[in-house]
């Protein structure tokens, strides 16, 4: 399998089966961060259960109500913050290197429309 890199409006998502330690990477207009398999598949899982989240208390909101939810795992940390219609989304590293980045709203629909797309490769 060949790798794949998906972009869009902010956001980047690739994968590369043949990188041993990190195959997988993300990132946003000026920075990127390799993860590991088990960091990629956290990171795929987190950022739907936010999704799903967002998406089942936005109905309770006013649309101009401020929103932040945070998930964890035990190789990662993401955030979204902001309204239910627009929210960014900040991630942390908690394993061994450490790193951080954050999207913007404008990035958050077709990152999360990306790490769908990629995760059937």
């Amino acid at each position: 399998m060949e790798r794949v890199l998906k972009k869009g409006q902010g956001w980047r998502l690739g994968w590369q089966p043949q990188g041993e330690a990190f195959p997988a990477l993300v990132g946003g207009e000026d920075w990127a961060i390799e993860l590991t398999a088990a960091e990629w598949a956290d990171f795929c899982r987190l950022l739907a259960q936010l999704g799903e989240a967002i998406a089942q208390i936005a109905p309770e909101l006013m649309p101009e109500e401020h929103l932040n939810c945070a998930v964890e795992s035990e190789t990662l940390w993401l955030e979204a913050d902001g309204t239910a219609a627009a929210y960014g989304l900040r991630l942390i590293l908690n394993t061994g290197r450490r790193a951080e980045g954050n999207w913007p709203p404008a990035a958050v629909a077709g990152l999360q429309q990306g790490a769908q797309m990629l995760t059937v490769f």
